[in-house]
């Protein structure tokens, strides 16, 4: 009789689904946008997906060799934390620098800390601000392989200039590779929601509150207000990384809160900071404060009250 006690992650197994299961399910939700990425973006799109996928398994799997810790590339969470990556960068960006935005979300956002479970911020989302800050080159967007080269939609509405809705929603735009194509994304969203992989708590909180607040700065202009919620990385955030089970809230009041704290910085860093988008400054400054929120947001115990 095997006398150790094996403490794991959730999903648990009365649950009747895996951690991979899960995982499986946001790769194929990432699938559309993926795709969408490498028709805008031609093949140096394919090639920064590749690069962060390998890199961010490889640094798993060696990492894990080298504390002589069981593998876990099994899991397929570097893979999405990869997959991640890659779509929140330019297809422009360097490789090598994509490989090291990868090499740091596992290894020092993810591994250090424990692994999966135990990282206190979303990898993805670390990875991209560790990136913008260290690699100013980062920044420059890539544009559709048929364009040309141009301001991005959240560069262009700071400038007065109104780019086309119908635009935006198809991803002819400049921007990263996994953010422009609403439409990709919404698909990819809504399979996540079918699936109860996520819930529509923080997505609407995160969307509905940067459409609001974007609605009321901007002089009660609902047309501005459209392009401000269908530009940058707003979609890919809400849906597929302010919904991370570690790093958001567990009840439906804290994930309310979590996505509306999103949305607020995003729209003040959008409106007044030097950054054209807050998205992921955002999400990150959320996961710093989900323990706080989650203190504040208590589940009811069981047979008793709150504590």
């Amino acid at each position: 009789m095997d006398s150790k006690l094996h403490i794991s992650v959730s999903p648990h197994i009365h649950s009747g689904i895996s951690t991979q299961r899960i995982m499986l399910d946001v790769i194929l939700a990432l699938l559309p946008a993926a795709v969408a990425g490498c028709i805008i973006f031609g093949l140096s799109a394919l090639a920064v997906i590749a690069v962060c996928i390998v890199a961010a398994v490889a640094s798993e799997f060696v990492f894990n060799l080298i504390v002589k810790k069981e593998q876990t590339i099994g899991d397929l969470s570097a893979v999405v934390t990869g997959l991640l990556l890659a779509l929140n960068l330019p297809a422009n960006v360097p490789l090598w620098q994509a490989a090291v935005g990868s090499v740091f979300a596992i290894i020092i956002v993810k591994c250090i800390f424990g692994g999966i479970g135990c990282n206190l911020v979303n990898p993805a989302i670390t990875a991209r601000v560790f990136m913008l800050v260290a690699f100013g080159s980062m920044a420059k967007a890539a544009f559709p392989i048929d364009a040309v080269a141009g301001a991005t939609p959240l560069v262009e509405l700071a400038e007065g200039n109104m780019p086309s809705l119908m635009d935006l929603f198809l991803g002819k735009t400049g921007g990263a590779i996994g953010e422009t194509c609403a439409l990709a994304l919404l698909i990819g969203g809504i399979y996540l929601l079918a699936r109860r992989v996520i819930t529509w708590h923080i997505p609407a909180a995160f969307i509905g509150s940067v459409f609001l607040l974007s609605f009321l700065i901007e002089g009660f202009d609902l047309t501005v207000a459209l392009s401000l919620v269908l530009s940058g990385g707003l979609f890919i955030g809400a849906f597929f990384m302010a919904t991370d089970y570690v790093t958001s809230p567990a009840t439906a009041w804290g994930k309310i809160i979590f996505g509306v704290g999103a949305g607020l910085i995003t729209v003040l860093i959008r409106s007044f900071g030097n950054y054209p988008e807050g998205v992921s400054f955002g999400i990150l400054m959320m996961n710093i404060l989900n323990p706080y929120i989650e203190s504040w947001t208590p589940r009811k115990l069981f047979g008793g009250e709150n504590i």
